[in-house]
Order: structure tokens, then sequence, then C-alpha cells
């Protein structure tokens, strides 16, 4: 088994007094005897090739030849693993047919027959059916096969390959395929086996593929392998194995490839692939192993791609690698692992893809990864981890749908909304407040009300402006300072701030809701709150929502870093991955205090508008009593329905994310970026620009200003057409009486 070594860069051959000139301008680049080698690029960037040039990772496999030496349009898939390992051991030849005539003297009806080579697929055969000898390949998929009986393919010695798929075997006698001494593939996939019985294969000496996918079995023992002196590949995918064997290939000295991967294996012991040494590809996913020893793969020195993920390993011994010096592709992904050992690939020099996804490494540092120097191909739990990694090329993921590694708002769409939604938010908030301070309103405690609660909705339109000019600061270049980001004090005063401004406008809306509930389903009662009552309670709503918004910061051990889990510093937390503290308390808040406040407003408009319909059919002094509630109400229903299309995307991700369901990063972006702020910024019109009371009072301003300008130009107009005649004292006093008002019938005193 070869497995590619180190890719060594090799210079170009130059003059001794190039060599010079290079020296020179590029020491660190041009080694004594004329060599160069790759430069250490910054953080983020990667070598082309041999050239004395770094670019940014973005530049990778983009389509456009960036090195000049087409460096950065190489090795664009993740194609290391078995498939290299496949295409080197086993090869692609591929089989030319040069004649459909069927060469077989012997076979049943409803077959098909090409050269010697027989399909007999749903063919409802209950046994395997009479053919002529000469038969090299036979399937007899998806049929009604049920036992293979002594000797039952002992006449077809040329048998190369058997397929018997989907037949539910339960049985296999011990002599089943005595005498197949040619046969390479065999397929006993999608059956009923529970056992296979020693000696089984003895008489398969070529046997290269052993198939046994979908089977019921629970144990096996080396010596049901007994004779597969040749075989490569051997796969047991979705049985019920629950431990393997010790020396597993003791009978099997050739394989090469094994796949256990969706069975129930508990435990792997030092002995298990003892006597594996020919393993290039192991496959052990989705079983429930929870420990690994030190030395379980010590004896895999040709192991080139090992796969164990989904099981439930928590703590791998520190030196557990240190012999697979071949490794190309390791895969750990979906493990609860508590912690990652500074060394724990120290040893893996070959290595090309490393998967750890899902993975928290709360100790992760740059000297963990830095042995690994063939390194090309990372999978992380957060795209924030690419940072220690500088010297792959592919990282991933490359966002969390909010950031990017290269931008705090990776979309282009968000990156405007954000100025837009926060220009809209303050404009429109800022004019309500100095409108409704100029206008004298009939109801002054309703009026301070939504005052108070523009200045709400105003700090939401804060904190976007602050991530729009910190999404400018990193532009380009987010992946450097996302941890240094998340962890400082101003995106946890903007987290503060987002959550103070939410929690706020949820209990004033609410607050809001009960006044006008009370006004219109009791309206002769004496519920209604007087104005130093309804400051009180306003001032307790602030209150409230900074309490919610700082208890975060009083327990660091508890909570993390709760406004730093994402780029634009909104808890809105969603991963199960995430502090118990941290996911507790955002669950707490978003489907405790606002699915509450929500549900409350459902009702009171439910009941506000019942109490109409009873009301409808009452007098006309109850009518013309609540006539003017009942427009604030219809008014207050499309502020609701605003703030139900804002918050039920919220609920949705927070019960999928109770309930264990991965949530893509696209979803919570426009969540945190779109669908909350936009309910800040409509709050303004609905509440004021477009209420009757607001029309009204405009229509009454531009109906005093034009009176009091036509008025000026009559008077102007009149001035200037009086005609002085003798009697004109008399006309002027005329006009003075009733410029001032006075009553020009009075009788005048003699």
């Amino acid at each position: 088994m070869t497995v590619p070594g180190d890719r060594e860069i090799h210079s170009s051959e130059f003059e001794e007094q190039e060599i010079r000139q290079m020296s020179q301008c590029y020491p660190d680049f041009v080694l004594a005897d004329g060599s160069m080698v790759a430069p250490l690029c910054q953080k983020g960037y990667f070598p082309c090739g041999n050239l004395t040039k770094c670019l940014p990772r973005a530049f990778h496999c983009d389509g456009v030849d960036d090195c000049e030496n087409g460096a950065d349009e190489d090795n664009c898939g993740d194609t290391s693993g078995w498939a290299t390992i496949f295409g080197t051991v086993h090869g692609n030849v591929n089989k030319v047919t040069l004649t459909q005539e069927c060469f077989l003297s012997q076979y049943p009806q409803h077959c098909y027959c090409i050269e010697n080579e027989l399909e007999c697929i749903k063919a409802d055969l209950k046994a395997v059916p009479k053919v002529s000898s000469n038969v090299t390949l036979l399937s007899l998929k998806k049929n009604k096969i049920h036992r293979l009986p002594v000797k039952v393919f002992s006449k077809y010695t040329e048998l190369e390959k058997i397929y018997l798929q989907h037949n539910c075997i339960t049985h296999i006698s011990r002599k089943a395929f005595f005498g197949l001494y040619n046969l390479q593939i065999l397929y006993l996939s999608h059956n009923c086996i529970t056992a296979l019985r020693p000696g089984t294969f003895k008489d398969l000496h070529r046997l290269t593929w052993l198939i046994l996918d979908d089977n019921p079995i629970t144990s096996i023992s080396p010596r049901s392998f007994t004779g597969l002196n040749s075989l490569f590949f051997l796969s047991m995918v979705s049985n019920q194995l629950e431990v393997l064997p010790e020396r597993l290939c003791a009978q099997m000295p050739r394989l090469n490839w094994m796949d256990l991967a969706n069975n129930e294996i508990k435990y792997l012991t030092n002995s298990t692939f003892l006597t594996c040494d020919s393993l290039t590809v192991l496959f052990l996913p989705r079983n429930q192993i929870g420990f690994v020893p030190e030395k379980t793969f010590s004896s895999l020195k040709n192991l080139g791609e090992l796969d164990l993920s989904s099981n439930m390993i928590t703590k791998l011994p520190a030196r557990i690698f240190s012999d697979l010096h071949l490794l190309q592709k390791l895969n750990l992904s979906s493990n609860p692992l508590l912690y990652v050992h500074k060394n724990q690939f120290g040893s893996l020099k070959q290595l090309q893809s490393l998967d750890l996804e899902r993975i928290e490494i709360p100790n992760i540092n740059t000297g963990m990864f830095q042995p690994m120097k063939n390194l090309s191909h990372i999978y992380l739990k957060s795209f924030r981890y690419c940072s220690y990694v500088p010297h792959v090329r592919i990282c991933m993921p490359s966002t969390d749908g909010i950031s990017s590694s290269e931008d705090l708002l990776a979309n282009s769409i968000l990156r405007v909304s954000v100025w837009v939604i926060a220009f809209i938010t303050s404009v429109g908030n800022f004019l309500v407040i100095a409108v409704r301070s100029l206008i004298k309103a009939e109801n002054t405690t309703h009026a301070m009300s939504i005052k108070i609660l523009c200045c709400a909705d105003c700090l939401m339109g804060v904190y976007l402006f602050f991530v729009g000019i910190f999404d400018i600061k990193y532009r380009g270049q987010y992946q450097k300072y996302a941890l240094l980001w998340m962890e400082s004090v101003p995106c946890r005063l903007l987290g503060f701030l987002a959550t103070l401004s939410t929690e706020v406008s949820v209990l004033l809306l609410t607050f809001l809701t009960l006044e006008k509930f009370l006004v219109i389903v009791f309206p002769f009662s004496n519920l209604h709150l007087g104005k130093r009552q309804t400051a009180v309670v306003l001032a307790g709503i602030w209150g409230v929502g900074f309490l919610i918004a700082a208890v975060p910061f009083t327990s660091e051990d508890y909570f993390g870093n709760f406004y730093g889990k994402n780029g634009v510093c909104f808890p809105l937390h969603y991963d199960q991955a995430e502090d118990f503290g941290s996911r507790g308390y955002s669950l707490g808040i978003f489907l405790g205090v606002n699915l509450l406040a929500f549900l409350i407003i459902v009702f009171s408009y439910v009941a506000m508008f019942c109490s109409i319909q009873k009301t409808a059919l009452q007098t006309a002094e109850v009518r013309n009593h609540i006539g003017k509630e009942v427009a604030v109400a219809n008014r207050f229903f499309f502020i609701v329905f605003s703030d139900a299309i804002c918050w039920i995307p919220v609920f949705v991700v927070k019960i999928l994310s109770l309930f264990q369901v991965e949530v893509p990063g696209t979803i919570t972006s426009w969540i945190v970026v779109f669908f909350l702020p936009v309910n800040s910024a409509l709050n303004p019109i609905l509440y004021t620009l477009t209420t009757s009371f607001f029309k009204d009072k405009l229509k009454q301003l531009l109906h005093k200003h034009r009176r009091k300008s036509i008025f000026k130009v009559k008077k102007k107009s009149l001035s200037t057409s009086i005609v002085w005649t003798d009697d004109s004292s008399l006309k002027l006093g005329v006009l003075n009486r009733i410029a001032l008002g006075d009553n020009i019938m009075k009788p005048v005193s003699p």
C-alpha cells in the first residue's frame, strides 16, 4: 500500500548570479543551495506554491489565476483520504464490453444475459437457478431466496462476482460457497443474516470485496473470515454489532478497507486492530464508542483515513494518533469531546483533511495545528476558529450566517439593511417624539407612553448604527479580530443595548394594549390609571428591562460571554453546544417573557373585538362613548399584527433549538438584523404618523397657516383700495372696531 508522502516544493534552477539577487531581495525564502521555500504568510493568507507571494484565503479556487503559476486554483476539492488511496491501490480499470452476444447456453426466462454475465433481478426466484457452468457474473438481486444450501454454487467455478442483495437470506450453509476459488466480489447486503459461521468463506481465496451491509448481525469472530487471504474491502454498515473481536484482521492479512459505520459498537481495545497491518481506511462513524485506549491504532502504520465521527467520545488520550504517520484524513466531528490536548495532532505530518465540526475547543491555539504542514482542509465548529489555522487554504464554515471570515456582516443585503433600518428607526422615532411634544394631545398619559416607547425604539436604531460602523471597521479582515471583538466591552454594551430596547418595547406594548383593553371592555370602571400612576408603571418597565439585560453580567461563570456568541452581539442562542446558563436564560427571555407578552396581547385584542361586537347593539350613547377607542383598537390591531410578523420567527427558532433541531445560520441572521429592528422602525409609523389624531392636527395646522396667509393678502388688498374721502375717518373707525372685535350695532352716545 503506497500512500502519498510529503508534498515537496522544488525551486526552479537559477544561475548563481540570480540566486544571489534573490537572496538579497527575499532572504527569508532562499536557502543556501539556492532553493526556495514557501513564505510564511500572515493569518488568513496562503502561499502561491513556491512563489514569494501570499494571497487571501478567499482567492483560493475563485476561478481567477491570481498566483500566475496556477497554485491558487489547485486542490479545489477535498480529495484526500480514501479517494486518493483507492485510486492508488485499486486503479481505475474500465471494462469495455465488445459484444452483446450471450455465451450461456442455459439460464431461466426473465433473465438478461450478456457474454458470460447473467442478471436475474426481480424474477421471483426462490432458489439459486441452474445456469451454464461458464457464468462469470451472477446477479440475483431483489428475489425471494431465503437460504443458501450446501454447494449451491459448486458447479460455477468460473464465477467472479455474485450479487445477492435484498433477498432476506437467513441461513448460509458452511459450504455454500464451496469451490469458488475465482470469486472476487460478493454482495450479501440488505438480507436477514444474524451470524457468520466459521469457515463460511474458507474457499474464497481470491475474494477482494465482501459487502454485508444492513444485516442484523450482532457479533463476529476472526474465524468467520477464515480463508479470505486476499480480501481488500470489508463493509458491515448498519448491522447490530456491539463488540469487535480481538485481532479482528487475523484471517484477513491483506484487508485494506474496513467500514463498520452505523453499528452499536460501544468500545475498542488495544488489540482490536492489532493484526490489521495493511489497513489504510477505517470507518467507525455513528456507533456508540465512548472511549478509545491509547494504543488502539498503534499497529495501523499504513492507515490513510480514520473516521470516528458521531460517536460518544468525551476524551482522547494525548498520544492516540502518535503512530499514524501516514494518515491523510481524520474525522472526529459530532463527538462530545470536552478537551483537545495541545499536541493531539503533533505527529500527523501528512494530514491533509481534519474534521472537528460541532466540537468546542476551549483551549484552541495556533500551535495546536502548526505541525500539520500539509493540512489543506479543516472543518471546525465556528468560522471564528479559522484564525488559528492561518496556513490552511480551506477552512469551513466560512460563515455563521451573520459574519464571515472577511466581514462582520457577510451578506451585502444585510449590510445595506442595517444602515437603512437604523436611519428609518432613529429618524422616525425622533420625529414622533418631537411632534408629540409640540402637539397637545387629549390623552396626555397615552401620549407620554408613546414617547417613552419611541425612546426605547431609538435605542435599537443606535444599536444598528454601531453594528454598521464596526462592520466597516473590520471590513475584509474580520477573521483577525472576531474573537477580540466578541469578547470586547463595546460588543457586550451593544448586546445590552439591543436587549434593553427589545424588552422595554415588548413590555410597553403589552402595557398599552392592557390600557386599551380596560377602556374598551370596562368603559365605565375606575380601573384607568392617572398620570402619576402611569409614570410609575413606565419607570417600572424600564427598570425590569434594565434588569433583564444586566443579569448576564452578574456571573460570567454561569452565563459565559452571553452577548458575544455572534458578530452582532445579539443573544439569540440556538446552538446546543453553548453554555447551559446562556442558552437557558435566552430561552427564558424569548419563550418566557416575550412569548407570554405576545399571548397577552393576542388575548386582549380578541376580548376587545368581542366587546365591540356586543356593544354594537346597545344605545347610541354607549357607542359614542367608545367610538374613539374602537378606532384606536383598530389601529392597535395593525401594530400587533406587525409585531407578530417580527416575533413569530424568533419563537419558531427558539422552539426548534429547544427540540435540538439544527437551525441554519442564515435564518438567524435575518431575524437579528432585519425582523426585530423592523419592528422598532414600524412603531412610529403605526403609532403616530398614520393615526387620525395626527392627521387631524396636521390638517388644522395647515388650515390655520393657510387662513393667516389669506387674511394677510386680503388685508393688504383692502388697505390699498380705501379711498380717502371726507368721511374716511368714519370708515377707518368702523374697520378698527371690526378688527378689535367690537359690536358695531352698539349705540353711540352723543
